[in-house]
């Protein structure tokens, strides 16, 4: 059987070398998209019946052979492999050999460029949305601590250097605003991106009426990509946008990453990760190591240099290039590592065990010195004078860790957390959009 879908029975042989070049790792990348592709085909056929290429039983028959494929392929029993040049070569073929005449009908009005364009939209719609649980997640978790140890004292710091008193409920506090954030950051990515690319073929349309609101209607779109040059102009384009979100998740991921890797050191001793979390050395029978927690940290690189990657493949005319193969590689390779990893924040933050009695030890006296110099500016004394004054006599600055943490009213602070107003509005953001909720 011929698995090429644009080489004739009179074309010279494929040079094997040239052919491995060309395809890649394609095929084993389409993986990942094969079934969005299985998909996209069905609504596709129907776009076809209700415009009369296909008859109602011809849509019924290849409708049929589209989901026992999308079965076989699940369980094991169609390999998706280098027989075939990609999996959208697979899919028709796979029908052809099935449905003989029938088969070849299905490409009619699309292009491969418009059969990849719209697979790997809602390959991107759906990590987004996996995006979108997982920071609401990882912003609950840190709610949750924050709120049960609202008040219980620990370093603040400063340029690594011990600053003032703070608090548990204002540390992670801080990371369940970020993490609300990163959801909105990625709910407005896939706002911008849920539009279908479907009956725009190679770029320039087809002298058919295509049912593309249909279609589009169908796959969950909430809108056309209406301009066919537009459709292939987003390629990669769309792939950064979603890129950029996952991104802004693992850049807070690393912070708190950085922050666990200091304080659960003997050194630091405020936190203990749980037995999980770690393992131990292959030497050093007294070592249990944050590997975990050290990967976390590593994992933006991983996005960042997918963003890059395909960034750097768009310096392009307008219109399909071949060169926008690459991009599928580093958005799958990027995305499943923003996945991969925010699967792991929640229950790392869950699980984390604090040692109060060496953060609040940790606060010296002198960090009490910017408290005596806002209440003396309180007092009417000019705040340069205050901090001057208290400059020079730093070595009377005395105070208690849970007084301070009280008088410290400036809304968000640590005696006016409002960890309530972050959880409003994380669940209002949430409960908006519904393509996360429904697959909680």
């Amino acid at each position: 059987m011929n698995k090429y879908l644009w080489k004739s029975g009179n074309d010279e042989p494929i040079d094997a070398e040239i052919k491995d070049f060309l395809a890649g790792q394609d095929v084993i990348l389409d993986r990942e998209l094969f079934l969005h592709d299985i998909r996209a085909t069905v609504a596709h056929v129907n776009g076809l019946q209700r415009i009369d290429i296909l008859s109602r039983e011809e849509q019924q028959r290849l409708c049929a052979a589209l989901d026992n494929l999308a079965e076989c392929f699940r369980n094991g029993d169609f390999q998706l492999d280098d027989q075939f040049e990609d999996g959208h070569s697979a899919i028709e073929f796979m029908l052809t050999e099935q449905l003989g005449e029938l088969g070849k009908k299905v490409h009619t009005g699309r292009s491969r460029n418009d059969q990849v364009l719209v697979a790997s939209r809602l390959y991107l719609k759906q990590q987004l949305e996996s995006i979108v649980r997982l920071n609401y997640r990882t912003a609950l978790a840190c709610l949750e601590q924050a709120e049960t140890h609202s008040m219980a004292p620990m370093p603040g710091y400063t340029h690594l250097q011990r600053a003032v008193p703070s608090s548990i409920g204002l540390w992670l506090g801080g990371f369940a605003e970020s993490f609300t954030d990163n959801l909105v950051a990625a709910i407005n990515a896939h706002e911008l991106l849920d539009c279908s690319p479907l009956g725009t073929a190679a770029g320039y349309g087809v002298n058919l009426p295509l049912d593309r609101e249909g279609v589009a209607k169908e796959l969950g779109f909430q809108r056309l990509q209406i301009n066919p040059l537009s459709a292939q102009n987003s390629r990669g384009k769309f792939e950064i946008i979603a890129l950029e979100a996952a991104g802004l998740a693992l850049l807070d991921v690393r912070r708190l990453a950085w922050d666990l890797s200091l304080y659960t050191t003997s050194e630091f001793d405020f936190v203990r990760l749980h037995d999980r979390y770690t393992t131990g050395s292959s030497m050093m029978p007294n070592k249990r190591n944050p590997d975990v927690v050290e990967i976390l940290r590593a994992s933006f690189a991983v996005v960042q240099g997918a963003r890059a990657e395909i960034a750097e493949l768009l310096s392009l005319p307008s219109g399909y290039q071949r060169d926008l193969q690459l991009t599928k590689a580093p958005m799958i390779r990027g995305l499943q590592r923003c996945v991969q990893a925010l699967q792991l924040v929640p229950g790392l933050v869950e699980s984390l065990e604090f040692n109060f009695g060496k953060m609040e030890a940790a606060i010296t006296a002198e960090m009490y010195a910017t408290d005596l110099a806002v209440e003396s500016a309180g007092r009417g004394v000019p705040f340069r004078t205050a901090y001057e004054n208290t400059k020079n006599q730093l070595s009377e600055a005395k105070g208690l860790a849970t007084e301070s943490l009280s008088r410290r009213t400036s809304p968000g602070a640590c005696g006016a957390l409002q960890l309530d107003a972050i959880r409003t509005r994380l669940e209002a953001e949430f409960s908006a959009f519904p393509a996360a909720i429904s697959r909680s």
